[in-house]
């Protein structure tokens, strides 16, 4: 080492206060005496004491819609009267395709079968349409903010099923016949 030159430990008092002071006035001004942001309370609020459960549900009163009873009334009639109509057609096109069962595609028998089917669908095409018209009611009423129609509901699922039915026995005919 070096005789003028000391280690830097060994730095003299006046220096090192010069240093202390000079940190302890720039960290002085990161200090405040009062905190003006407003931070919240951490104490537990009133909601908080209310618990997580769900609250009781208050029982929906059905009042009756005579209006709406007319209509489901008018549809249930026009559902009635489609299965019935589907139904005997059904009949005449299961025999129809029975006797297409060995002939040749684009014979007689073939064409007759064919159009038989095309019947069955155009019927259960009109059963589609009512539940459609069926689900508009009930989307109307959802819209409304007013509950379920029992009747309206009921009436629904016979024709979902319905439609549902029809298309299948449209296909079991369909498949049992020669593809063209």
């Amino acid at each position: 080492m070096t005789p003028n030159r000391l280690a830097p430990f060994a730095r003299p008092a006046h220096m090192m206060r010069a240093c202390v002071l000079i940190a302890g006035l720039s960290l002085g001004g990161c200090a405040r005496d009062h905190d003006t942001t407003p931070y919240p309370s951490l104490a537990v609020r009133p909601v908080e004491k209310q618990g997580f459960a769900e609250p009781a549900a208050k029982p929906v009163v059905l009042r009756a819609d005579p209006a709406l009873d007319a209509q489901v009334a008018e549809m249930t009639r026009r559902l009635t009267a489609l299965e019935e109509e589907f139904t005997k057609a059904h009949d005449q096109a299961r025999a129809d395709a029975a006797k297409a069962r060995g002939a040749a595609v684009g014979s007689e028998a073939w064409l007759t079968a064919q159009t038989e089917l095309a019947t069955l669908d155009e019927i259960r095409a009109r059963t589609s349409s009512l539940l459609t018209e069926i689900d508009d009611r009930a989307i109307q009423r959802a819209a409304a903010l007013e509950p379920d129609y029992p009747t309206l509901t009921s009436l629904r699922d016979r024709a979902s099923a319905a439609v549902t039915r029809q298309a299948a026995q449209i296909k079991a005919i369909s498949d049992s016949l020669p593809a063209a």
